[in-house]
């Protein structure tokens, strides 16, 4: 715990290590995890929004952590922060939200123009302003460094999905960018996310689910390690097992091994241990060992065991960096 955390890899408790080294099914969400905040872009498209509209927009925005709600947020620089008189985030759906008279609802297509969910080909936001729809926020996605190799590193070992609540309009991208053997599965709500991961638990699969938190929280919780990458890891979800820090993203092929290789130390322990306690056995009852001597001897064992973990494990550490 104390190698991953100087790595950026916060875990809950050390059982997650020997859960970590049991996995053999990988989950990804998309935005958020596999894209990052800080290179999209971002476009609207529709009628104005006068600087009311804009300032109310914002506030509203302010109190979500779902990563488009923060990239939307963090573009409208210039509007002012205005104090909403009520507030509802509706998870996998969208915000809404009121000011004076004014009713604001942002998020999906579905939820906003209360119809049914339009089948395009972009990332993107939707707004109405008193239930009057007025346009929407194109996201252009921004990949992480390192997606690519990453999935080729742990297709070798690993069952990989994407799961994502987003529209298939990436889909064909992601199909040729990365391993032929990955599964998508888009528009998937929070609860289908959950269905996904108990699915193959059911199949005797041992998951990985890796997401942003928030629509994630449901999959996060039922999966067998649950980590959370966070652009700040001051904002987490409490359904999670471990939080990454989103700089170490295509180091967590890494982490996978480096926690295998720990298992693997705990067991060369237990040998040890064994070996000490069958030599130690022999000679008490054949009586050769003094009783002082046994006392001095029982916390060298209990020494050499954990100068044996601490000295194999930084070992571990720098080998794998």
């Amino acid at each position: 715990m104390r190698i991953f955390g100087r790595k950026k890899f916060y875990l809950k408790n050390a059982t997650v290590v020997e859960q970590l080294a049991a996995v053999n099914s990988v989950i990804f969400d998309k935005t958020g995890t596999l894209t990052t905040n800080k290179e999209n872009t971002i476009t609207y498209e529709g009628e104005s929004l006068d600087p009311t509209q804009k300032s109310i927009l914002k506030s509203s925005l302010r109190a979500s952590n779902h990563p488009l709600s923060r990239m939307l947020y963090t573009s409208l620089q210039d509007e002012e922060v205005l104090t909403v008189d009520s507030y509802q985030e509706h998870v996998g759906k969208g915000i809404e939200a009121n000011y004076q008279q004014t009713k604001i609802k942002i998020g999906s297509s579905s939820f906003v123009k209360n119809a049914k969910e339009q089948t395009n080909l972009d990332t993107s936001v939707h707004i109405s302003v008193n239930d009057e729809y007025k346009g929407k926020y194109v996201f252009k996605n921004a990949y992480r460094k390192g997606v690519q190799e990453l999935f080729t590193q742990l297709n070798k070992k690993y069952d990989l999905s994407i799961v994502s609540g987003d529209n298939e309009g990436e889909k064909k991208f992601l199909e040729e960018f990365l391993p032929k053997e990955t599964t998508f599965l888009f528009n998937q709500k929070p609860q289908d996310k959950l269905h996904y991961v108990e699915e193959l638990q059911e199949k005797d699969k041992s998951v990985l689910m890796i997401g942003d938190g928030l629509n994630d929280a449901g999959a996060l919780a039922q999966s067998n390690v649950g980590v959370v990458i966070s652009e700040n890891i001051n904002v987490f979800s409490p359904a999670c097992d471990a939080i990454l820090d989103a700089t170490k993203f295509n180091q967590i092929a890494d982490y996978i091994k480096a926690s295998k290789k720990a298992v693997k130390i705990i067991k060369y322990c237990f040998l040890l241990s064994l070996m000490y306690n069958v030599v130690g056995l022999y000679f008490a009852v054949t009586g050769q060992l003094m009783p002082v001597i046994a006392a001095i001897l029982m916390p060298l064992s209990s020494i050499s065991v954990v100068v044996f973990t601490t000295i194999a494990t930084n070992m571990l550490g720098r080998k794998l960096k």
